[in-house]
């Protein structure tokens, strides 16, 4: 397909009125602006080429919504699976930040609502004083959930990390993802990309400052997250298997 067909198949109408005037702008107001581009034939080639850069930018945050279009859920709808899965989110003062707290409640109550069976909390413990997934197994178990039935991992400590780790080394065959609205689409993408057979359950939260963050942090990572489903890097650290999972599964059927 030609760059013009291309382009304006990714691209909307806003991106491509927004291409031609930024290149009108430059080519009136830059006087060493190449001859060959000043004309209109060179305003259109320009035009289009900003365009194809603009699709091409927005291609891997396209990628992780269509790969988990048909497999966002809530809490009340999620599908049955053995285990849900709660990504790290940061912690103040030992405890939970409010972010990760809403991330627990839910993995919390799907557990309450028999939803899931086990929760699998992975997070960041590469220093002796910051270890998310004994804060998140903390507060789980003050919200109902009983400790044989929490598992952690502390080597996650990105989500594809997390989602090899939980495949690999866990054994984790079908979950449930819990996380952030604007992160749960990219959590989806990169646990199929894993072999993980994998649902999400958005959490809403406030449109305050970190939200925003979270978003735009998102369109950025959006990449990252390509480059890792294209190329599946080992995780940071991989290790031995472990049987947590396992053995808290086997603990409800005696």
């Amino acid at each position: 397909m030609e760059i013009k067909g291309w382009a304006r198949a990714v691209a909307g109408p806003r991106v491509r009125a927004g291409a031609a005037a930024l290149v009108r702008a430059v080519a009136d107001r830059r006087p060493g602006w190449p001859r060959r581009l000043r004309g209109v034939p060179g305003r259109r080639l320009a035009v289009q080429t900003v365009m194809a850069a603009c699709a091409l930018a927005l291609l891997p945050s396209a990628w992780t919504h269509a790969s988990a279009a048909d497999r966002l859920r809530t809490t009340a709808d999620a599908p049955a699976a053995d285990v849900a899965v709660v990504f790290g989110a940061g912690l103040w003062r030992g405890r939970p930040t409010p972010y990760l707290a809403d991330r627990l409640d839910a993995a919390a109550e799907l557990y309450r609502t028999g939803k899931v069976r086990v929760v699998l909390v992975t997070g960041d413990n590469s220093r002796k004083e910051y270890d998310e997934p004994d804060a998140m197994r903390r507060y789980l178990t003050e919200h109902g959930v009983p400790d044989t039935q929490i598992v952690s991992d502390y080597a996650g400590f990105d989500t594809w990390d997390s989602c090899v780790r939980a495949k690999e080394i866990f054994g984790v065959e079908r979950a449930v993802l819990v996380t952030q609205g604007f992160h749960i689409r990219r959590a989806v993408a990169l646990c199929q990309a894993a072999g993980l057979d994998s649902y999400g359950v958005g959490v809403a939260d406030v449109h305050d400052a970190t939200w925003y963050y979270g978003q735009t942090r998102e369109f950025f990572a959006s990449g990252k997250a390509a480059l890792d489903a294209a190329l599946k890097p080992s995780p940071r650290f991989l290790g031995p298997k472990e049987e947590g999972v396992t053995r808290a599964l086997a603990a409800l059927a005696d």
